[in-house]
């Protein structure tokens, strides 16, 4: 298929799914189109998907981003992973300025953005320079959160309690991927510029991280109002002990690669950002998990002050 050909087609499923008043047959039709079949055909699939996508972001297309919401939410992480870094490499790395059109979308598609927000902090999870949020995507991110909380509980609270996401699929929240985003920068900055003396930390992501942390709390004071209200406190965690458990073990791996005399300040922030939002989530319902089994947990870890 020559690019014409693509682009024409690419043009006929935007105007399908705009035209189509139905939601739930564009639904169907759209699961049928990208479903992962585990074939030779996903590949192309997921080629399709990235361009359509990123196509109905510039164009402003919601019905195919709400279709692309419902995606992200059943599909396995894996691929709601690569999905997320075309769009970020088209709005964030290709075209830097054109962050503001992905940025705009919050207002259209609120649930898409949710969604969008969980796939990049599976995205970027600190591991290298890498899979580091480029600044452009921090300040995004941070500024639908600021001016709105209650998105990254979007997909959390129109979820029936019946309803069984697929195994492997991602989070129903973001909260656990933007936790550790906030733990774990101050550790990944250090380890950037012990990498590179001569780069400076940027005051304006410490900044950001700062905001997100703040938030990331607010938020778990919300979803306390959302389970007291729907007589789920205590019942139904959306921090899961797993989630922690690993973070707490990247955190220690951090940790050890630094030197601890040199990067004190950036692991006693780590350590207190991480003992803020586990008591706060503990104290919301949030994580479900015993005090003793937490101190366990985090036996391994450094001392905080």
């Amino acid at each position: 298929m020559s690019c014409v050909q693509e682009l024409q087609l690419l043009e006929i499923m935007c105007s399908y799914f705009q035209e189509q008043s139905k939601d739930a047959v564009r639904q169907v039709i759209f699961s049928a189109l990208f479903s992962l079949q585990g074939n030779k055909a996903d590949e192309s699939r997921m080629a399709t998907l990235g361009k359509l996508v990123s196509m109905a972001i510039a164009v402003c297309r919601v019905p195919i981003l709400e279709c692309a919401a419902t995606w992200l939410q059943r599909t396995h992480s894996a691929w709601c992973v690569r999905l997320a870094l075309v769009l970020v490499e088209d709005y964030c790395t290709l075209v830097p300025g054109s962050i503001s059109t992905l940025q705009n979308i919050c207002s259209a598609s609120p649930r898409f953005c949710c969604q969008l927000i969980t796939a990049v902090t599976a995205l970027y999870d600190f591991s290298s320079e890498e899979l580091t949020p480029p600044p452009s995507l921090l300040e995004m991110v941070v500024g639908w959160i600021t001016e709105d909380p209650r998105l990254l509980l979007l997909t959390f609270i129109n979820m029936p309690l019946s309803s069984s996401l697929p195994l492997g699929c991602l989070e129903v929240t973001p909260l656990a991927g933007l936790l550790r985003w906030c733990v774990k920068a101050p550790l990944a900055s250090h380890r950037a510029r012990k990498s590179a003396p001569e780069q400076e930390t940027t005051p304006t992501c410490d900044e950001l991280y700062s905001k997100l942390h703040l938030s990331v709390l607010q938020v778990f004071l919300m979803l306390q109002v959302h389970l007291t209200e729907q007589n789920l406190l205590g019942r139904l965690g959306v921090l899961q002990a797993e989630s922690v458990a690993a973070l707490v073990e990247e955190v220690r791996v951090l940790v050890e690669e630094l030197n601890t005399l040199h990067a004190a300040n950036h692991i006693q922030l780590a350590l207190d950002r991480l003992a803020q939002a586990l008591q706060v989530a503990m104290a919301t319902g949030a994580l479900l998990c015993s005090r003793e089994d937490l101190r366990a947990l985090c036996s391994r870890l450094p001392h905080n002050k």
